[in-house]
């Protein structure tokens, strides 16, 4: 009997392998420190190379600040970015002049299209206490036809993704989180416009799940058979993945048009998944620009170069709100959204 387990490769260090039509896929899962007048770690730096800081001292990191951990403004060209934040607060700025706090299970989805330069920074709210932050962020390839869409972001609100809860015969519970796709009749809520995700026979599902211990759960086949489907078991003990074990943290890529039973031995398991048709076109990348032709890479280029797309309306290159500031986005438009809870 054929295995549905396609391939398989040790989890590492993020980021990690991805399939067409995704590009990339961090964990970022930090320990922070109470946090200090600033909204940054109330602790040294000392030690820390600051302006590149990966290096996890002490259980986290600052990656790109100086002040505040995050990543100060950036460009974007040809992609999506899909930011799931499953603990802690993100504070973003872009260049169109919008602005957003989310955070504690919310998800945003920035089509970056034609160009966007912004900014994700971690505010360390709580003096006194830790402030742990753990998200994923995923990015999403755009076909060509869209690569020069109008750039656009959607805030999915914590309280509007469905968490779907299964129970197994001996009464242990699996909770699924559909950030992208649907699950028993129940849809994540709409992404982008021009995103990959928005076309209906794309299937692209990005769900989290996690299982009790001992819980058993059948992830069902995907709606189109022709979707790639990689599994990321990225924690707990041990997940076995139809009649394979794995006892270390694995990257699955698995045949998606069949039901596949998952099983958490030992401890509670999490698993992400993504899922979706692949594009099929060729890709070229140079850091923070992904394009089918190297010609369309320098185009980019010398695009940023000559329009910063669209500038930087801010003091800083790290904004962030201020501390008692709750979720909230600013679109581009002035419209403003709040959750309601």
């Amino acid at each position: 009997m054929k295995s549905p387990i396609l391939q398989t490769l040790p989890l590492g260090s993020p980021p990690w392998v991805t399939a067409d039509p995704f590009l990339f896929c961090v964990h970022h899962d930090d320990k922070y420190p109470a946090g200090n007048e600033h909204m940054g770690p109330e602790a040294s730096l000392e030690g820390r190379n600051i302006g590149q800081d990966f290096g996890g001292k002490d259980g986290w990191s600052m990656y790109h600040g100086e002040q505040v951990p995050g990543f100060p403004g950036h460009p974007h060209r040809g992609f999506e970015t899909v930011t799931l934040v499953r603990n802690g607060l993100i504070d973003h700025s872009d260049s169109l002049g919008a602005t957003a706090r989310f955070g504690h299970g919310d998800v945003q989805w920035l089509t970056a299209g034609t160009g966007i330069v912004h900014s994700e920074m971690f505010p360390l709210v709580k003096k006194g206490e830790p402030n742990p932050t753990e998200l994923f962020q995923i990015w999403l390839n755009l076909p060509a036809e869209d690569k020069h869409a109008p750039p656009h972001f959607s805030m999915l609100w914590s309280q509007d993704i469905p968490r779907l809860t299964f129970t197994d015969a001996a009464g242990r519970h699996t909770v699924v989180t559909v950030a992208a796709g649907e699950l028993e009749g129940r849809r994540a809520p709409p992404p982008p416009p021009r995103s990959w995700a928005s076309r209906p026979d794309t299937d692209v599902a990005i769900w989290t799940i996690r299982l009790e211990p001992g819980a058993t759960w059948t992830l069902p086949p995907a709606k189109n058979p022709r979707a790639n489907r990689t599994l990321y078991f990225f924690e707990g003990d041990a997940l076995k993945v139809a009649d394979h074990a794995f006892r270390e943290h694995q990257i699955m890529a698995v045949q998606s048009d069949v039901a596949l039973q998952l099983e958490a031995v030992g401890s509670a398991v999490e698993v992400l998944m993504l899922q979706g048709r692949p594009i099929g076109q060729p890709v070229v990348q140079y850091g923070p620009f992904v394009m089918n032709t190297r010609a369309e890479i320098q185009q980019a280029i010398n695009d940023y170069q000559r329009t910063r797309f669209g500038g930087w309306p801010y003091k800083r290159d790290d904004p962030v709100h201020g501390r008692e500031e709750g979720r909230f986005a600013r679109h581009a438009d002035g419209r403003i959204e709040r959750p309601s809870r």
